[in-house]
């Protein structure tokens, strides 16, 4: 489960990029957060992860209490959290399965958990036939899939997504918002920050709407009325 209680971000120099936010997301739901640029969507995401460190407030997630959080065990949190943003930001010397494994290597698994994982990911996402090849050989939207397969590689309980069809035409859009609903699916928790009314509009969720990093819309089943 994801909560923030009065909750609040405000950069050097008194920018503010989250206001007083209280809200929660429960296990196994899809999220899209919509809102204009700057806004707060992608500020709110980096604070469930630690990238952002709140100001103020109170944030909970997978049973963690981020807010208390030291620094030497944000590892330990982002274990449970995976992370896909608009750029897939893949290691450009390592092909697809090794983009995927060394997630695994990191965490110092096994060779034989490792191949068996990592297979399975590119199962899920549909890239066995390019296991070989290296990121300039893959279209856009095959980055993106190797991305969520790298995120999903520690099995995280949640998955927060920072426009990942920011720079794919609507046809590949839709492939990975189908393939983020299969993982939902299986149990895993899903927040989306996207400016995509079309997506939105056609696969209804939940929509929490930010704007000058307040919460002014959350709505099950949601439209994108962002004007």
């Amino acid at each position: 489960m994801i909560k923030l209680k009065n909750v609040s971000l405000v950069f050097q120099g008194g920018s503010v990029a989250i206001s007083n936010i209280t809200t929660s997301v429960n296990d196994g739901e899809f999220v899209y957060l919509v809102g204009h640029s700057g806004s707060g969507k992608s500020s709110f995401l980096k604070l469930l992860y630690k990238e952002y460190i709140a100001t103020k407030g109170d944030i909970e997630v997978a049973n963690i209490d981020v807010s208390k959080l030291p620094k030497w065990k944000i590892p330990l949190l982002r274990r449970k959290i995976g992370i896909v943003t608009q750029e897939p930001q893949l290691l450009e010397n390592r092909n697809t399965y090794e983009n995927i494994s060394f997630a695994l290597e990191v965490m110092g698994a096994l060779p034989e958990e490792i191949e068996a994982k990592t297979n399975t990911l590119l199962d899920l996402v549909e890239l066995n036939e390019s296991a070989y090849k290296y990121p300039g050989q893959l279209s856009g939207g095959q980055q993106t899939r190797v991305s969520i397969a790298r995120a999903l590689a520690n099995n995280p309980v949640v998955l927060l997504c920072d426009e990942p069809t920011g720079n794919l035409d609507p046809d590949l859009s839709i492939q990975i918002v189908s393939l983020l609903e299969k993982i939902n699916r299986a149990g895993t928790t899903v927040v989306m920050a996207t400016h995509d009314s079309t997506i939105v509009n056609r696969r209804k969720k939940r929509v929490i709407e930010l704007k000058d990093g307040k919460i002014t819309r959350d709505e099950q089943d949601g439209s994108y009325i962002v004007r």
